[in-house]
């Protein structure tokens, strides 16, 4: 008798730990999926992840994920501080094989709706090797922002994405799409909340040393036209990156 009262415990615990584990902000999985590889990646060698490494178990199907985009699309955690309004952008499946966490939509983006329609949309479709059709096939590309509305604009530009967020809606989210082989982060922001303390000392160290995160993870700087300075000073973004990017990314879908 006292035997199955411990089995019993014991098996309370595991699920309670289980559980703790992927209420994180995605650091902890990526350290234990990191240990999981058995290879080490080669330059301009293509290594695909075979699961989601941010999936909790979930058994999703499309209905459950519709009633989760609905809670998220009502979402007015953050209005107090959005001067034009709550929109939340973006777009989900559970079938989806490329994950893409952005920042947080721009002004033309927060008017159309659409997620990535705009100057830095067009230049990230050109860094993927995808024509518009493909990107917005939410069965191969799921885009999540940081921030899912509109933040305003400041001094110089527009403001960082709203910190509630991703806290409370990355997760449910990301856990209903189990076929995701492919996450890009892009910018700063992405990549603190995804890479933890493995990301290096700046954006720009961390993106030159994106073999240490692949295939889980991809750091990318963001797409938009201002930071063609940025590749011009760092060629070997288009160099080697690039490349890689394009080949996972036709790997991926293919």
């Amino acid at each position: 008798m006292r035997c199955g009262y411990l089995m019993t415990f014991l098996i309370c615990l595991i699920g309670i730990f289980i559980r703790y584990e992927y209420k994180g902000n995605g650091v902890s999985c990526f350290a234990a999926t990191l240990s999981q590889k058995s290879h080490i990646l080669k330059k301009n060698q293509l290594y695909l992840y075979p699961a989601n490494p941010h999936q909790g178990g979930l058994n999703c199907t499309l209905s459950t994920m519709n009633d989760l985009i609905r809670q998220v699309k009502k979402c007015t955690h953050c209005a107090a501080h959005l001067p034009h309004g709550c929109r939340p952008i973006f777009t989900v499946h559970p079938n989806a094989k490329i994950l893409i966490i952005g920042q947080a939509p721009g002004r033309k983006v927060h008017e159309s709706g659409i997620p990535w329609d705009d100057a830095s949309g067009r230049r990230l479709r050109d860094w993927l090797g995808v024509d518009d059709p493909t990107f917005y096939n939410p069965q191969i590309f799921s885009l999540v922002p940081m921030g899912f509305c509109y933040p305003g604009t400041g001094k110089s530009g527009d403001l960082s994405p709203r910190p509630e967020c991703a806290p409370k809606w990355h997760a449910p989210l990301i856990n209903m799409m189990p076929e995701i082989k492919l996450t890009l982060l892009f910018g700063q922001y992405a990549q603190g909340r995804y890479l933890g303390n493995k990301m290096k000392r700046n954006l720009t160290e961390t993106v030159r040393h994106w073999q240490a995160y692949a295939p889980i993870y991809l750091p990318l700087p963001h797409p938009s036209p201002r930071n063609q300075i940025w590749e011009r000073k760092n060629p070997w973004f288009g160099e080697e990156v690039l490349p890689y990017l394009k080949k996972v990314v036709a790997a991926v879908i293919s």
